[in-house]
């Protein structure tokens, strides 16, 4: 039978075509855009209590780990040209060993003022005392004539001006030694201000200067501190716990650390102090049910040993969970 395009109804015949495919493709669009409902494991792994904490009350924490000294940070007493740098991130250093060097030039041309001005006003003393050394045994030679009409007044006069001028002359260089001692002294102490050198002993975390740039005293690039060091050897947690969870938490107990998304690396971490002060939360874990406007309670644990170092699993600024034992109910 032969189609009669004449007698088709846009309404009757082609309008249920153009519904029925449109009901296919939407179909076909939704289960194409249905989420993949598959299982699968976290990337992170959740923190868990350990097993010993798994029925006992207890107390949770986040923290980040740090030197024992805590991070100290160095910068320079003066500004000026980087000359020398000494130090690399993960060296170890003693105390006083030099971390890196300021341009001196102006120090030391300085300092040799300041020595020639030494030697200058050691001659003229010399040449004062001389002057005076004379001058007296010219006034005690008049002095000493047994004839007062063999010398006149006026002889006698000018020998003793001439001993008092002597005597003037060599105060007037003994302050001139005195004050180029003290420049020289000056220029000393910025020769030594000018050498930065490790405050403690311990290990070099950052280094943000490199040799040739500029140094100011008012920060360095970026405002951040020419270097990082700490003692590393032990390591401490720093522990945030929440201002209303502090009175539970069991003074003195120790914690039990684990890196953040690590909880089955889990140490026992021994008890130092906990700060006096309570403060407002800084370190954060990024969490969505994070609370930031809380202040808290900080306390220090010392990690063990063989967690740290190379071939340890904790670095310094490390974020980590920590579970401590809460107080006995009474």
């Amino acid at each position: 039978m032969a189609l009669n395009l004449r007698n088709l109804s846009f309404s009757r015949q082609i309008l249920p075509v153009i519904a029925v495919i449109g009901l296919i493709f939407a179909a076909f669009y939704i289960l194409s855009g249905q989420p993949d409902r598959e299982l699968s494991k976290p990337e992170r792994e959740p923190p868990r209590a350990p097993e010993a904490l798994a029925d006992e009350a207890r107390v949770a924490g986040s923290g980040v780990v740090e030197p024992s000294s805590e991070l100290v940070q160095i910068g320079s007493a003066l500004s000026g040209l980087v000359t020398g740098l000494y130090v690399q991130p993960g060296d170890r250093v003693s105390e006083g060993q030099t971390l890196f060097t300021v341009d001196d030039r102006q120090a030391r041309s300085q300092l040799r003022e300041a020595n020639a001005a030494i030697g200058e006003a050691r001659a003229a003393i010399a040449e004062a005392r001389s002057a005076q050394a004379t001058a007296a045994s010219q006034l005690a030679l008049y002095r000493n004539v047994d004839d007062p009409a063999a010398v006149s007044r006026s002889e006698v006069i000018r020998a003793e001006g001439e001993a008092n001028a002597a005597a003037q002359r060599l105060s007037l260089a003994r302050a001139r030694l005195e004050a180029a001692e003290a420049r020289a002294a000056s220029a000393r102490t910025e020769l030594g201000r000018l050498t930065v050198r490790a405050p403690i002993s311990g290990e070099i975390l950052a280094v943000n200067i490199r040799k040739g740039e500029y140094v100011s005293t008012m920060g360095g690039g970026g405002s951040q501190p020419f270097i990082e060091m700490g003692q590393t050897q032990p390591m401490h947690v720093r522990i945030d716990i929440d201002e209303e969870q502090a009175p539970r938490l069991a003074m003195g107990e120790p914690a039990t650390v684990s890196p953040r998304g690590a909880s089955g690396q889990q140490v026992q971490a021994t008890f130092v102090r906990a700060e006096p002060r309570v403060v407002p939360k800084r370190s954060l874990t990024n969490s969505a049910a994070e609370r930031v406007d809380v202040r808290v309670l900080q306390v220090i644990y010392e990690l063990p040993g063989e967690a740290v170092g190379d071939g340890g699993i904790f670095r310094v600024g490390q974020q980590v969970d920590a579970y401590m034992p809460a107080k006995k109910a009474q």
